[in-house]
């Protein structure tokens, strides 16, 4: 994606690809937030992910309300995000394809019996704190209860795509 000369617009329904390619502009990490559902375990991937305090410790993301895993996830007491690492692009496209599509994959459990993944960079296990309407998303706030990370390349996501980001 290149832009030869800024373009500058006021967002409104008839343009929303322009606003949506401004946002892409804003590089940012790529997550799976995993819950228990009446199925066993539900995904969703989201790269809206930000930490929110450090006292409390509590952190945000935020799913589209138009998502047919919305309320599982809106509604979850508790839930884990997983900061992906950059090996684990496949694996971020099948779970925003697809909410079951951790089923088969070799999951923990955290304290809370939220299934968990492995080999991610961080991973936040959470209570829900909050859910804030947003338009057409929701901002989910959750405590975090307990936190694990690792040395790692993460996956990002940048102009509309995944892409690997080498740190090192």
């Amino acid at each position: 994606m290149q832009i030869a000369q800024p373009h500058s617009f006021v967002p409104d329904p008839g343009n929303g690809r322009a606003l949506r390619d401004a946002f892409g502009l804003f590089a940012t990490g790529v997550t799976i937030v995993t819950t228990c559902g009446p199925d066993g375990c539900a995904a969703i991937t989201a790269n809206s992910f930000s930490s929110v305090s450090m006292e409390p410790p509590l952190v945000l993301w935020s799913p589209a309300r138009s998502s047919s895993r919305y309320g599982l996830f809106a509604g979850a007491e508790h839930y884990a995000i997983h900061v992906l690492a950059a090996d684990q692009q496949d694996l971020a496209w099948r779970v925003a394809k697809d909410g079951a599509a951790l089923k088969g994959v070799d999951l923990g459990c955290n304290a809370n019996g939220v299934p968990v993944l492995q080999h991610c960079l961080a991973r936040f296990d959470c209570r829900r704190h909050a859910v804030h309407a947003a338009g057409d998303h929701a901002i989910v706030v959750g405590e975090v209860l307990h936190a694990a990370m690792q040395q790692g390349d993460p996956l990002a996501f940048f102009g509309g795509r995944v892409a690997r980001v080498d740190i090192n």
